[in-house]
């Protein structure tokens, strides 16, 4: 609002100051309404029009509700019809109460603005068309210009503006328009934003915060400053009441209510990574969704997302708040910024603090159900889960595995953890260790798998060749280069977490490749679809058995193995597996695990890579998030039981040595093996009508 500067001017003894003060009124008052120079005639054309302003385009959950939104500026249009009259009444009550009187330039309260001045008190005097040109037209009518031109050509087209609308388009106009602090513009945005609801839905003591909003939004924020929102939206009601557009009794009643606003800015979850890639998609379909009034529909479930978000902040923060910790910490990050930069030194870089990234998707179809790019989006925007290439650890030996099995190679079979030297084309020698700096001897794949063994997956590539476990991971869904060496097999080459946790949803499904999708629709203002997506149709990639196989041996890394600290959020009636991943130096940990309805992923790390503590791992650090994710969620395990397809054989078999299970051994030793037909252990093959006793086989 613009606001009149006071004049102090020392009377001389032959004039009074009270004087004084009725000729600078009268002085003022023909001063600014006297005519127009000639920069505002020049102006005049441009400066009156009533402009569409920018819109955006809303981004809406699975369950419909409200994501995002992309635009220039975040606002939505609506008419002024469509407003309970109280909502424009408020603003006219508190901004400019001749609104109805004026012709754009409100003369009796420009005398009463240049007294208050005088006095010492000033305050504003431009009426709602003057700010209507200011805020449509800000290139022609700077409204921090506090020139007398600037003034003058603001009434010129004020008054021009007001030959050429109604009052009831101004008023549109205007409430469309006006900025409500945060990047919200017009009455729309606001109430969502501040609400959680449509303008049309406003009570009378929301519209009046609204009303008491634009005079500072940094000062009557109501997010931030309840208490003097409340207190300027209890004079918006007095005015309303005095000026006759409610009674007194409906005042006194919206002062009783409270200056309460919806959490997370009305977002039903904050997503603002996976508002990013649903952006980028929709332009890639041709859809100008930041030219605005789009409703971009998602595969988004805010439930899991608001998890994943929740999970991967108290996650971080327990890692930074560990003893030992040598890194930068994020909570010092925004003390420091909330003392305003404050303190010793230069803040750390960006890249100093520890990143992470969560993916969920349904593996049945590929959607994806939340993703967290990083610990904050307005700070660090870069979207690790889609952008970043990290090296997955161990986490890559799910595809070692699974082409083994695909080669006949049983999972009970035993394959030597020991150490090797295996010469490199380059003249060098390749020595791969395990975390724990031991080997363990002859131990099966399932055991292997589960203490993520690197020696075993290691000879698992040598036999088979990298370039077919290659072909099989970029068959699942990695899209980036494996490089051809014995290293790749225990996670080298780098992969986007996307693609990774993509390619599980092959295993968790029984072998269908998905492609993980985010837009299901897109609608234009009046509702049509102009871009349909829809799921793209699942096709085969590894034998079912193989899949089921390689699940269940991924069970053992959280019964028994690497991930075991899962269970401490996730209860033991919820079938998951997974794997763990941890590259040399600590530099990347990671966990990609699923239930029966859902696959994911979480990765940890430094956006220049560092490493994270000493010892860190995938199932101390990430296995933990992921976890919790799941349990913040809700998620109960339902969906498609995990039953054995057709063509696999079960066997009650010996855990430490792989040989099949008889009467003497005890049940602490005795476990389920699964077994493609024809890799069983030789004496099932022999007995295939499955009679020998404490042996007993079945196909299913």
């Amino acid at each position: 609002m613009y606001r009149l500067q006071a004049i102090a001017i020392a009377p001389s003894n032959a004039v009074s100051s009270r004087f004084l003060t009725v000729r600078l009124t009268a002085l003022g008052v023909l001063w600014l309404a006297s005519g127009q120079d000639t920069h505002a005639q020049e102006q005049r054309e441009e400066a009156w029009r009533i402009i569409r302003p920018p819109q955006s385009s809303m981004v809406l959950a699975r369950d419909g509700s409200f994501i995002g939104e992309v635009g220039t500026e975040y606002r939505t249009s609506v008419p002024l019809a469509s407003l309970p009259p109280f909502v424009p009444q408020a603003f006219i009550a508190i901004e400019d109460q001749r609104f109805y009187q004026h012709d754009g330039v409100d003369l009796v309260g420009i005398a009463g603005a240049l007294r208050d001045a005088v006095r010492g008190n000033p305050r504003g005097a431009s009426t709602i068309t003057q700010q209507l040109v200011g805020n449509m037209h800000p290139t022609i009518v700077d409204r921090s210009d506090v020139s007398l031109g600037r003034k003058l050509r603001e009434q010129a087209a004020a008054r021009e503006m007001e030959r050429r609308y109604t009052k009831a388009e101004i008023l549109e106009a205007y409430l469309n328009q006006i900025p409500f602090g945060h990047g919200w513009f017009g009455i729309e945005s606001a109430a969502r934003h501040y609400f959680g609801k449509a303008a049309a839905q406003l009570t009378l003591p929301e519209a009046a915060t609204l009303a008491a909003v634009i005079n500072g939004p940094a000062i009557y924020d109501p997010v931030g400053h309840p208490d003097r929102a409340q207190e300027r939206r209890d004079l918006v009601l007095s005015l309303m009441a005095g000026q006759g557009f409610i009674t007194d009794e409906e005042a006194t009643a919206a002062r009783v209510e409270p200056v309460t606003v919806v959490p997370d800015a009305g977002f039903s979850a904050r997503s603002p990574y996976f508002v990013d890639v649903a952006r980028i998609q929709a332009e890639r379909a041709g859809i100008p969704v930041r030219d605005g009034g789009y409703r971009i529909h998602t595969t988004l479930d805010p439930r899991i997302q608001r998890a994943a978000t929740r999970a991967l902040v108290e996650g971080l923060e327990e890692i930074e708040a560990a003893p030992g910790y040598a890194h930068p910490k994020w909570s010092e990050r925004r003390a420091s910024a909330a003392r305003g930069g404050a303190g010793r030194g230069r803040r750390p870089r960006l890249d100093a603090y520890l990143q992470g990234a969560v993916v969920a998707l349904d593996p049945f179809t590929g959607d994806v159900r939340a993703l967290v790019g990083g610990r904050d989006h307005a700070v660090a925007p870069f979207n690790r889960a889609v952008d970043a290439m990290r090296q997955p650890g161990s986490a890559f030996k799910a595809f070692v595995y699974a082409a083994a099995l695909a080669d006949s190679v049983a999972p009970s079979t035993l394959v030597a953890d020991t150490a090797l030297a295996i010469p490199m084309d380059n003249g060098s020698t390749y020595r791969p260790r395990n975390a724990d700096g031991d080997f363990l001897g002859p131990i099966t794949l399932r055991g292997a798998l589960a203490r993520s063994r690197n020696p075993v997956a290691v000879q698992l590539a040598l036999r088979l060749g990298m370039d077919s476990i290659a072909a099989l991971a970029h068959r699942m869904g990695i899209d980036a280069a494996i490089a051809p060496y014995p290293s790749s097999a225990i996670g080298a080459s780098v992969v986007q977490p996307l693609d990774l946790v993509a390619a599980y949803a092959a295993i968790a499904n029984l072998g269908a490749h998905v492609d993980p999708r985010f837009i299901t629709r897109i609608e234009d203002e009046r509702g049509q679809t102009v871009w349909l997506n829809p799921m793209a149709t699942p096709y085969t990639v590894l034998d079912p058995g193989v899949a089921f196989i390689v699940r269940d041996m991924m069970r053992d890394v959280v019964a028994r193995g690497t991930a075991m600290s899962v269970r401490r959020f996730v209860p033991d009636s919820i079938p998951v597996a997974g794997k763990t991943g941890t590259t040399n130096g600590n530099t990347d940990v990671w966990f990609v695990g699923m239930t029966p309805d859902l696959v994911a992923g979480v990765w940890l790390g430094f956006d220049r890579p560092r490493s994270i503590t000493p010892g860190a791992a995938g199932g101390a650090l990430a296995a933990p998030i992921w976890a919790r994710t799941v349990a913040l969620a809700g998620m109960t395990g339902g969906g498609i039981p995990w039953e054995p397809p057709a063509g696999v054989i079960h066997a009650e078999l010996v855990r430490e040595t792989g040989q099949l299970a008889d009467e003497m051994t005890p049940a602490e030793s005795r476990y389920t093996e699964y077994f493609l037909a024809g890799t069983e252990p030789l004496p099932l093959r022999l007995d295939s009508w499955g009679v020998l006793r404490g042996r007993r086989s079945a196909i299913r």
